[in-house]
């Protein structure tokens, strides 16, 4: 039986991380994974998106320069090129997570765990022992009771990107962050892409002045969008809708994901009030004394970021370090279409809410130099304050660079500092940040 300090089931960006931290802080570690290294994000989730995403810049700003002389045509998209470019680029990660994990003395294991009743792990039969057990086994597409949907062949986001052949029709049920970035993705290359949402708007969770900028561009690209849709039933070629039927010959089901609890549950480790994720404490642990959990398990925000914050959170306190538990306010929040959008904090309404005396100032990129010179003007800089001391609660970013842009606003409200910090900040010109010290001298001078 193998014995370690620390073991981390699920390699994805909270486990390995936390694996690295524990290291470094001199813990023996073990990190358990079923699948492949990197977890969601970096096979299926962020990294191919983001690699696919870049093609499509690569499409529009092609299509853009020829508007202003300097005439380009792509002749055609060898897409199983651009698969393999894919491939790589999520191949480099692995091998460099593997290197970290050998460089920090990490022993890596590939299969399924188990918790046994004795709080151990077990793995293909072999028993490995651990003082502290951190779970991070991530989360699985979710799909929905659709009419005919077991029937048919259908893309979920962990499949969509094995896919060696474009589509000509492909039709995206769901209209969230994922959906709306597939959608961004494909269009360019040629794919006819419509978008079928249940809910009354697509991308809700955004900024409502957000949303609006995104379905405009996407209605101006030529994307389907239709929101509040019934369905009524799914058949092997088409999506019938009360009001309509859109042909396919590809199906993506991007509706969101669930926190995969099964590990959890055949433990005995208690679920929330919703029975939909892990119940931890402050310090991320669970109902069971030296094993916690993070990420996709415990709720919050299903992001990279977030998982990769909490796992380092929770090494720290089971290495006995100070430690604090990561505030949702302060994880950024970020859609990567064109334009991009990037949030963090309390939107106007949840500021009011709270009881603040809110004041909201925006500048547009339309009045600034260098988004005019770039043919970037479809956006704003937004920031949610208060009267009483200046506190930035939250900020909303629509534009070029916005998924950069936001951690200067961040970083500000995270030390603790005001709109008057922002705007004793001397912004270089011609930069888009300028956009950021104009709202924070006039939300200075309200």
């Amino acid at each position: 039986m193998a014995s370690y300090d620390v073991a981390v089931v699920g390699a994805g960006p909270g486990g390995y991380i936390a694996a690295i931290h524990a290291a470094q802080l001199g813990k023996k570690v073990v990190v358990i994974e079923k699948k492949d290294i990197g977890g969601v994000c970096l096979n299926v989730g962020c990294i191919p998106s983001k690699s696919y995403l870049k093609h499509s810049h690569w499409a529009l700003a092609a299509k853009e320069a020829s508007r202003f002389g300097m005439a380009m045509e792509i002749k055609e998209v060898d897409f199983p090129k651009l698969v393999k470019r894919k491939d790589r680029v999520v191949t480099t990660l692995q091998g460099g997570i593997r290197q970290l994990f050998k460089a920090n003395r990490i022993t890596y294991v590939e299969g399924e765990a188990s918790l046994t009743k004795e709080h151990q792990l077990s793995v293909d039969g072999k028993t490995i022992a651990a003082k502290d057990i951190l779970l991070a086994t991530g989360g699985h597409p979710f799909v929905p009771p659709i009419n005919g949907i077991d029937k048919v062949k259908y893309l979920t986001t962990d499949t969509f990107f094995q896919m060696t052949a474009l589509p000509q029709k492909l039709v995206i049920i769901g209209g969230g962050i994922i959906a709306v970035e597939l959608a961004f993705a494909m269009q360019p290359l040629g794919v006819a892409v419509t978008l079928l949402e249940v809910a009354p708007d697509i991308l809700l969770t955004e900024d409502e002045e957000a949303r609006a900028i995104i379905k405009q561009k996407l209605q101006k690209m030529g994307i389907t969008v239709k929101a509040g849709v019934t369905i009524k039933q799914v058949m092997s070629k088409e999506v019938q809708l009360t009001d309509g039927t859109y042909e396919f010959d590809q199906l993506l089901v991007a509706t969101g994901r669930r926190a995969n609890l099964e590990l959890a549950k055949r433990g005995g480790i208690a679920l929330d009030e919703g029975q939909r994720f892990v119940k931890v404490d402050y310090h991320y642990q669970t109902s069971l004394p030296h094993i916690y959990a993070i990420g996709d398990l415990i709720g919050g925000y299903q992001l990279a970021h977030a998982a990769s914050a909490e796992g380092l959170s929770a090494v720290d306190a089971i290495c006995g370090k100070k430690q604090v538990s990561i505030a949702q306010r302060y994880i950024p929040r970020c859609l990567y279409t064109d334009p991009e959008v990037a949030s963090f904090g309390l939107s106007e309404a949840q500021a009011v809410e709270k009881g603040f005396d809110v004041v909201v100032k925006s500048a547009p990129y339309a009045s600034n130099g260098k988004a005019i010179a770039s043919e970037e003007t479809a956006g704003f800089v937004k920031i949610i304050s208060e009267k009483k001391y200046h506190e930035i609660l939250g900020a909303v970013i629509v534009g070029g660079n916005a998924t950069e842009m936001i951690h200067t606003i961040l970083a500000v409200s995270k030390a603790e500092g005001t709109v008057d910090e922002l705007d004793d900040v001397v912004f270089a010109h011609p930069t888009l940040s300028e956009l950021t010290g104009e709202v924070a001298h006039a939300l200075e001078n309200s």
